[in-house]
């Protein structure tokens, strides 16, 4: 039997300070029971400590919007094994909680713990790129383990070797931004995927710290956010601003949501800045125009979006009705979001 949500909490409150309160993710109020519905593991590649990558994007390019396809080449080879291993976990977690597949829970458990073991991405990162795969691979992984985690098919000593592994990795990315990205100037998308990765690491392993560290990240992200909803850092994009829109907005709304799983109404933050993002980039992928006029540059524009530009919107929804939202929903090919480790909460 899958203990209560009570339960949970009573349990995570044994690990915390005293008269702390345990952390809770947005999937801990939806439990789901455990089935045997079969799922089948599929091994990971080892991943090692250390993580030698680049960027993809042309170095004589100001806006990094343009694609460099020798490098993107470079980029691939060296990193999709570490995101490969993150989407065996995440692909996992999102079986159980579409199914209820005990397997497929054991699965995200069993990988994750074997990926503590060896230490992955605790190492030395070659480059800026290298520490954000880090931090998207350890976010992901992060939240598909708490997607899990109401069944307790991990053991003790494994749920305390991944929590003590995941804060290690992120005690390298929140020193990372915490040494070379002070300045405003520097606070962009990638400062709010480091919030959620922390935020979601530190409830995993019930580290206030490294929640509020990711807290800090939505608060300065929020604002930053001008009058007409836009982003000053994502416009000067050049031709990716509207995606680099959406692609900000997904780390901020789910880093949101984790606030309202911990009584803080982050979506009321700054009188309700976030909703000024929302409603810019939810009409920038009906019509660009705006955009297009702003930065003065044609934008990359789908006519369906993909989950990575829609797949926080179903949280967000379900507080906020909005009807063009709702139909970019319900006409998405997909709604899993990698980084965010699969399908959003309901």
């Amino acid at each position: 039997m899958i203990r209560t949500l009570s339960t949970l909490a009573l349990c995570l409150s044994a690990l915390a300070p005293a008269n702390a309160s345990p952390l809770l993710s947005p999937w801990d109020a939806d439990p789901i029971a455990l089935t045997n519905a079969a799922y089948t593991c599929p091994a990971i590649p080892a991943i090692a400590r250390d993580l030698t990558t680049d960027g993809f994007y042309r170095l004589d390019d100001p806006t990094h919007s343009i694609i460099d396809p020798v490098r993107e080449a470079a980029y691939k080879a060296s990193a999709d094994p570490v995101k490969k291993a993150g989407a065996i976990i995440v692909a996992a977690a999102d079986a159980y909680r579409t199914t209820g597949s005990r397997a497929a829970a054991q699965c995200v458990v069993d990988r994750t713990f074997s990926m503590a073991q060896a230490q992955s991405l605790t190492g030395k990162m070659s480059s800026n790129q290298a520490y954000y795969v880090q931090g998207w691979i350890a976010g992901a992984i992060a939240i598909a383990y708490l997607k899990v985690r109401a069944t307790h098919l991990e053991t003790p000593e494994q749920n305390d070797l991944i929590g003590k592994w995941l804060i290690s990795v992120n005690n390298q990315t929140t020193a990372y931004y915490d040494r070379d990205h002070k300045s405003g100037d520097a606070q962009n998308n990638h400062y709010y995927w480091a919030g959620i990765q922390s935020t979601a690491i530190g409830t995993v392993a019930n580290d206030r710290h490294a929640f509020d560290w990711g807290i800090h990240t939505y608060k300065t992200g929020v604002g930053q956010i001008r009058p007409d909803g836009t982003l000053p850092r994502e416009m000067e994009r050049g031709t990716r601003a509207l995606h680099y829109h959406l692609y900000a907005l997904a780390p901020l709304v789910l880093l949101a949501e984790f606030g309202e799983a911990n009584g803080d109404d982050l979506y009321a933050l700054d009188q309700g800045a976030i909703h000024k993002l929302v409603k810019i980039s939810v009409a920038g992928m009906v019509d660009p125009a705006f955009f297009a006029k702003t930065t003065g540059i044609q934008q990359e524009h789908a006519a369906t979006p993909s989950g990575d530009q829609i797949g926080w919107a179903p949280p967000y929804q379900r507080r906020f009705p909005n009807p063009t939202l709702a139909r970019f929903i319900a006409n998405a090919p997909s709604l899993s979001v990698p980084y965010l480790g699969g399908l959003p909460p309901k």
